[in-house]
C-alpha cells in the first residue's frame, strides 16, 4: 500500500553508487532498510543517521527518542554511508526460505531481527520490528556468514553434549529404577517378616489367654468332679441310714431304732458339715472377653504396618499455598506428669488448659484424669470407671471427658486441691473429641463416624453424618475444637481437617496428611498436628487464601495438643508406644 508522505519503494542493491538514477543524493536511512529511497530532510546526531520529512517530524515521538538532538536540511551532513537495503538484487536466491510465521502464516520468514533474536517477515518488520527501533537484516544478506562458522560448530557441540547428557541420564536412571525394584523387595519382605513377628506374638498373647482359660476350666472340672463324688457317697451313706430306720421301726424293735437314730442323727450332722464346704454356684464364674484396650486403640488409630522411607536425603515437599505468619516457640520446659499410684506409664490423649495455670489431662492408660499446676508440677489425680481419651473445659470448675469404651461424657468438678465426679451423659456411640463453647458441647463419634452437636444435658441439636448424597462425610473423626464462628474436626481416615459453621453446613476443608489433634489460638488461627510429617502446622485463613506456617518440626507423631491463652503457651502431649509418655512439654511463643 501506499505510505503517506513517501515515494514508492524501489528495490536497490546493497552497495549505492552515489552517481545512481536518482533524483537526489543523500537519502533516508529508515526508509533505507525499509526498501524505500526517499531524501534526507534532517539528521539526528544520537542515531546517526539522515531522516526523511516524515521520518524527521515523528522521531521525537516514541518516548526513547524524545531526547535525541535533530539537525535540519541546512546543518544536517552533507555526506552519508548507506546501510544495506533488506533485499538486494544482488542477494542469493531464496528459494529456500519456506517457513511461514507464526504470527502471519500466509507470509514466509525472511529478516532476522537482532535486538529481539527473532525470526520474522515482512509484515513483522512492518507492524512490530520497525527498522527505527530495530536492527534488522534480510537473512540472504547474512546468511553466507553461518557457513562452517563456530556458530555452526558450537551449535553441534552443544547439541552432542546436550545428547550424551540424556544418554548419561537414561543410563542413571535405569540403574537407579533396578536399584530401588531391589530395595523395593527387600522392603516388601520385611514387611512379612514383621508381619509374622506381630502374628506369632498375637499368638502367643493368645495362648496365654486359652491357657487361662484352660486352667479355670479343669478347676472348674474338678470341683464338679469332688462335689459329684462326696455327694454321691454321702447320699448313699444316708440312703442306707434311711432304710435301717424304716426296717427297724416296721419290726417294732424299738431299742435298736434308738440306737439307729442317734447313729442317722450324727451321721446328718457330719455330711452338712462336709456339704458346706462343698463349692457351689457361686464358686463357678462366668466370663466375658474384655479386649485390651491399649491394642484395641492402637489398631484403631494405626492405618499401616510401618512406612516406605527413601535411604536418600530429601527436603520433604512443603504444603501449598505457604504464607508468612510470623510466630516462634521458645525452648521447651517437661512436666513430669506420672505418679506413684499409676500402674502403667502415661498415655495422654487429650489436654486442655484453664485460666489458673493448671492443665488436665486424659490418661488412657492409667484411666484417669490428672489436674496438673504448671508452675509447680503438683498432680491431683481422680480415677475413672472407664478410659478417657479426650476432655475440656466447660466452666471455671468444671471439666468433661469423654470415656469412648463406655459411651459416655463423665462432668468432673474441680477445685485448686481436689478433683470429684459429678453427672454423666450416656450417648449412642463411642465418643471420642470433644470441645465445649458458650454452653454447647462439639462431640466427635468414631463408631458411628460422626460429628454431634449437643445441650450440656445431653440433648442432641444437630448431627452431621452424610452429605446430600447420602454418603458418609467422616471416615475417622478424632479430634475437635471450636470458637465463636466455626467448629474444626480433624478426619485421620480421610486425611483432611473439615471446618463447619454452628449450624452444621461445611465451609471449609484442608488437606492434611494424618492429622490428629487440633487447637485453636485466641486470633483464630488453627494448630494441626501432622503425624506424618512430624510436624505441626498454624493454619490462618486470608481473604483468598490459607496461609501456614511451620512451628514446630521433630514432634511425636501422635500428640495431643492445647493452648493457653492467658500465657501464651502450646502445652504437648504424647502417647507413642515403647516411648516414654510420662511429661508434657510447654512451648512459649515469642
Amino acid at each position: 500500500m501506499d505510505v503517506s508522505g513517501k515515494k514508492a519503494s524501489k528495490k536497490f542493491s546493497s552497495t549505492i553508487s552515489q552517481s545512481g538514477a536518482e533524483d537526489f543524493d543523500i537519502y533516508c536511512e529508515i526508509c533505507d532498510r525499509a526498501n524505500i529511497r526517499l531524501s534526507a530532510f534532517g539528521y539526528c546526531v544520537d542515531c546517526e543517521e539522515h531522516l526523511c520529512q516524515s521520518c524527521f517530524n515523528i522521531h521525537r515521538r516514541p518516548k526513547p527518542l524524545r531526547h535525541h538532538q535533530l539537525l535540519d536540511k541546512d546543518h544536517m551532513p552533507k555526506k552519508q554511508k548507506l546501510h544495506r537495503s533488506l533485499t538486494s538484487t544482488s542477494s542469493p536466491q531464496t528459494g529456500d526460505l519456506t517457513e511461514h510465521c507464526t504470527k502471519h502464516t500466509k507470509e514466509v520468514i525472511k529478516f532476522y531481527c537482532h535486538d529481539h533474536n527473532a525470526l520474522i517477515c515482512s509484515v513483522c518488520v512492518t507492524l512490530e520490528h520497525t527498522p527505527i527501533f530495530c536492527h534488522v537484516d534480510y537473512i540472504p544478506d547474512i546468511s553466507g556468514q553461518v557457513l562452517n562458522s563456530s556458530k555452526f560448530k558450537n551449535a553441534l557441540k552443544y547439541i552432542d553434549k546436550l545428547r550424551n547428557k540424556c544418554s548419561l541420564l537414561t543410563s542413571n536412571l535405569k540403574q537407579r529404577v533396578a536399584t530401588s525394584t531391589t530395595s523395593l523387595g527387600d522392603a516388601i519382605a520385611e514387611i512379612e517378616n514383621f508381619r509374622k513377628e506381630i502374628n506369632k506374638r498375637l499368638d502367643d498373647i493368645e495362648k496365654e489367654v486359652k491357657d487361662t482359660a484352660a486352667i479355670i476350666q479343669q478347676d472348674n472340672n474338678k470341683k464338679l468332679r469332688t462335689t459329684e463324688t462326696t455327694c454321691n457317697d454321702i447320699e448313699k451313706a444316708l440312703k442306707a441310714s434311711a432304710d435301717t430306720l424304716i426296717h427297724l421301726n416296721a419290726n417294732r424293735k424299738p431299742d435298736q431304732l434308738l440306737t439307729e437314730l442317734k447313729r442317722a442323727k450324727q451321721l446328718i450332722q457330719d455330711n452338712n458339715n462336709i456339704i458346706s464346704l462343698l463349692p457351689t454356684i457361686n464358686d463357678i464364674d462366668e466370663y466375658i472377653f474384655e479386649p485390651n484396650e491399649f491394642i484395641n486403640k492402637v489398631l484403631q488409630d494405626e492405618k499401616s504396618l510401618g512406612t516406605l522411607k527413601s535411604k536418600t536425603l530429601k527436603q520433604q515437599a512443603e504444603p501449598k499455598n505457604q504464607g508468612a505468619i510470623a510466630m516462634k516457640m521458645s525452648t521447651s520446659r517437661n512436666i513430669n506428669i506420672k505418679t506413684s499410684s499409676d500402674k502403667n506409664d502415661c498415655c495422654i490423649t487429650g489436654i486442655t488448659a484453664c485460666p489458673q495455670n493448671q492443665l488436665f489431662a486424659a490418661d488412657l492408660l492409667n484411666q484417669s484424669i490428672k489436674m496438673i499446676d504448671i508452675n509447680s508440677g503438683a498432680i491431683k489425680q481422680l480415677p475413672l470407671k472407664s478410659a478417657p481419651s479426650d476432655v475440656t473445659l466447660v466452666t471455671t470448675d468444671i471439666i468433661a471427658v469423654t470415656l469412648p469404651f463406655s459411651k459416655t461424657i463423665q462432668f468432673v468438678s474441680f477445685s485448686p486441691d481436689s478433683l470429684s465426679l459429678k453427672n454423666k451423659l450416656k450417648v449412642d456411640g463411642h465418643c471420642y473429641g470433644i470441645s465445649h463453647h458458650q454452653g454447647k458441647l462439639a462431640v466427635t463419634f468414631t463408631e458411628p463416624a460422626k460429628l454431634q452437636i449437643m445441650s450440656l444435658k445431653g440433648n442432641p441439636e444437630f448431627t452431621v453424618q452424610k452429605d446430600s448424597n447420602d454418603d458418609n462425610i467422616f471416615s475417622y473423626p478424632w479430634y475437635v475444637t471450636t470458637n465463636s464462628d466455626s467448629i474444626y474436626v480433624s478426619d485421620n481416615g480421610n486425611d483432611s481437617i473439615l471446618r463447619f459453621n454452628w449450624q452444621g453446613e461445611m465451609i471449609g476443608l484442608v488437606g492434611i496428611k494424618c492429622p490428629s489433634d487440633i487447637t485453636l489460638l485466641h486470633d483464630g488461627s488453627l494448630l494441626v498436628n501432622d503425624r506424618y510429617s512430624k510436624c505441626i502446622y498454624m493454619y490462618k485463613e486470608s481473604d483468598d487464601s490459607l496461609d501456614f506456617e511451620n512451628i514446630l518440626e521433630d514432634v511425636d507423631s501422635h500428640c495431643a495438643l492445647c493452648w493457653c491463652s492467658e500465657t501464651s503457651t502450646l502445652c504437648v502431649s504424647r502417647f507413642k508406644k515403647r516411648s516414654n509418655n510420662n511429661y508434657i512439654k510447654l512451648y512459649k511463643m515469642l
